[in-house]
C-alpha cells in the first residue's frame, strides 16, 4: 500500500497540470501557520470562463491519477469567474483576470512562504506584473 503524498506535493502537482495548461500567475502559498483549515492554497489565473474549466479538470485528473485524491468539494460562481476545489489540507482557486485583480486573494497572506514553483518543475512561470511583483516581495520577505 502506497503512502499519501504530503499537502505539499499535492499543491505541486496541482500548480504544474495548471501550468502546462496555460494557467498564469500561479502560486502555491504556505498558508498552515496562519489559516486553521487548510496547509496550502494553489492559485491559479485563467484566461476565460471555458479556460477555468479546463485547468480545473486537468488538476483534478492529475490529483486523481498522481495522487490519488478527490476534492470534498467544487464551488464557483455563477458567472465562473471564480471556480475553488477544495482538497482539505490544500485548496485550489482558479480565477478569470478580473475577478483575481478584484479580489487580490494572494494578498491575505502577505506573510506566508511562497512555494517555489521549480519544486513542480515549473522552470519559467508566467506572471502578469503585479502578482510578479507580489512573488518578488514575498520571496525577499521569506530571506
Amino acid at each position: 500500500m502506497t503512502e499519501r503524498l504530503s499537502a505539499r506535493q499535492c499543491a505541486l502537482i496541482a500548480a504544474k497540470a495548471a501550468d502546462e495548461n496555460k494557467a498564469t500567475d500561479i502560486m502555491v502559498l504556505e498558508v498552515g501557520e496562519l489559516v486553521d483549515v487548510t496547509e496550502y492554497f494553489v492559485i491559479a489565473t485563467a484566461r476565460n470562463t471555458p479556460h477555468v474549466g479546463a485547468i480545473l479538470e486537468a488538476m483534478e485528473d492529475a490529483l486523481r491519477i498522481e495522487a490519488k485524491v478527490k476534492p470534498i468539494s467544487r464551488e464557483e460562481t455563477k458567472d465562473h469567474t471564480w471556480e475553488l476545489l477544495d482538497y482539505g489540507d490544500f485548496v485550489i482557486d482558479v480565477f478569470q483576470p478580473e475577478a483575481r485583480e478584484y479580489y487580490r486573494l494572494e494578498t491575505l497572506w502577505n506573510d506566508v512562504p511562497i512555494v517555489d514553483l521549480a519544486e513542480a518543475g515549473i522552470e519559467h512561470p508566467e506572471y502578469s506584473e503585479r502578482i510578479a511583483q507580489l512573488v518578488q516581495k514575498m520571496e525577499e520577505a521569506a530571506q
